[in-house]
Order: C-alpha cells, then sequence, then structure tokens
C-alpha cells in the first residue's frame, strides 16, 4: 500500500468526507504530500483514482470526453471525469486554478446535492455512481486575481488545508521513502527548513519534502551528499546566480564539499 503519514486529522476527514459524498478541496504548496495522500486514500477506499493535471489548455472535452473516428465511424470516448462518474472512483483535478473558468464551471453539477453530470454532445444526464468522489487541489502560492479559485465553485467543497510536515515527521517520511540514515535524514530536514525560511531571495517555491527524497535516494545510491544536494535541490529551486550562492552556502553548512 502506499505509504502516507498523516499530519492531522486529514485521513478521518476525507473518510467521512467520501462516506456522505462530498467534494474535498485540497490547498498546500507543492510537494507537500498532496497527491500522495489521494493515492494511499484511494487505495484505503478501494476506489480507482483518475487524475487530471490542469493546465491553461485544458478543456471541458479534455474532462468530460469527445466524439472519435475510426473506420468504423464515429464513437464517443469518455474523460476521466465521465468515467469515475459513471464506474465510481475519485477524479482528482491537480492544480484546479489552472483551469480555464469555463472548464470548471461543469464540475458545478457535481458538487452539489444533484450530483449529476450533464453532457451537452450525447444529450445524457448521468447521476453519480455511489462510489464517485470529487477531490480538486491546488497551491494558494499561486493564486492571484486573474487565477483564483471562484467563490462559487469553491464553496461547494469540503476544504482540507496541507503545509510540510513537522521536522520529526519529515525525517520520518524521508527515511521511509529513502533507506537513508537518521543523521543525513535530519541534515536534509534541517537544510529544508532553513530554506523555508528565506524571505529575502527570489526563490519562487519552497523546497518540498519530495525533494528531500531525491536528494536521500542520490545519498543512498552513493552520491556525495553535498553534490546530491545541489542536484536535487539548489538546481531545482532557482537559476539566479545570487539565489545559488546562497543556496550552495547553506548546503555547506550541513554536507562538505569534497
Amino acid at each position: 500500500m502506499t505509504y502516507y503519514k498523516a499530519q492531522k486529522n486529514e485521513v478521518e476527514l476525507f473518510d467521512a468526507a467520501a462516506s456522505m459524498n462530498l467534494p474535498v478541496l485540497i490547498k498546500g504548496p507543492t510537494g507537500c504530500g498532496k497527491t500522495r495522500f489521494i493515492e494511499f486514500m484511494g487505495e484505503r477506499l478501494n476506489r480507482k483514482v483518475y487524475t487530471v493535471v490542469c493546465h491553461d489548455d485544458l478543456s471541458a472535452a479534455d474532462l468530460v470526453g469527445r466524439h472519435l473516428i475510426d473506420e468504423n465511424g464515429t464513437y464517443w470516448q469518455d474523460g476521466p471525469l465521465t468515467k469515475a462518474v459513471r464506474d465510481g472512483g475519485i477524479c482528482y483535478l491537480d492544480e484546479i486554478i489552472e483551469a480555464r473558468k469555463d472548464t470548471t464551471v461543469v464540475l458545478h453539477s457535481l458538487a452539489d446535492y444533484r450530483r449529476v453530470l450533464p453532457i451537452d454532445r450525447t444529450g445524457e444526464v448521468i447521476e453519480a455512481h455511489p462510489d464517485f468522489m470529487l477531490v480538486v487541489s491546488y497551491n494558494p502560492g499561486y493564486q492571484n486575481v486573474l487565477k483564483g479559485m471562484k467563490p462559487s465553485t469553491k464553496q461547494r467543497f469540503l476544504s482540507l488545508s496541507f503545509d510540510y510536515p513537522k521536522p520529526e515527521t519529515e525525517i520520518e517520511v524521508v527515511i521511509k521513502e529513502s533507506g537513508v540514515d537518521e543523521e543525513t535524514a535530519k541534515k536534509l530536514v534541517a537544510i529544508a527548513g532553513e530554506i523555508r525560511q528565506l524571505s529575502d531571495t527570489d526563490i519562487q517555491e519552497a523546497v518540498s519534502t519530495r525533494l528531500l527524497i531525491y536528494a536521500a535516494k542520490l545519498i543512498v545510491k552513493g552520491f556525495d551528499p553535498y553534490d546530491a544536494c545541489m542536484h536535487s535541490i539548489v538546481e531545482s529551486l532557482s537559476d539566479e546566480e545570487e539565489v545559488l550562492e546562497v543556496l550552495e552556502k547553506l548546503i555547506g553548512l550541513y554536507f562538505i564539499q569534497k
């Protein structure tokens, strides 16, 4: 089963939402475990997870489905949202605010008491399977006036806020996911803690738990810890020379460059 270390009461809240057919909105920074949590809950609830990574070009047809043509003529192909509605499962829309506003409108009738999906192109109105669950996520750090979730959409969801784990939890996760020794895991988490506190740099996103695990895996593989951190953490966070210099010095406080 997918490994997931609970931070608060998110597992119990998700269980309750699933039992009451309530849609869930998950907010949190990149790499804090949102997707891993959904995978874990899908296995826990024995429900298939249909993951859609949202982007500017995502259309309603990408979610609902479209007519296609083959040698036998025209046929309809369900999109991931429609498949989950018909057959049951968790439809997970990652970074929902990246999708166009006209695309998210199709979620409204699924995210309230109706639990139906109208498909204009086929004339169907599909009642959601009892095991259907709608889950969306986004990173509040990227939210702005032009890209934000409409209140009319947001208020249809039960919300969960995620953040990076507490140090003791993050150490446990890094060890579990990589097999690295405890001393090294503590240093990696300490590095992440210091980077996350930097406020006067051009780092757009704090170091994620995911990047710490990447560094730890390289170290377990035999890479020098300093080099592992450079490739997995520093180079992934910024391209600015001044920022890179600051991060390099920080890494050097914990791991000596060879």
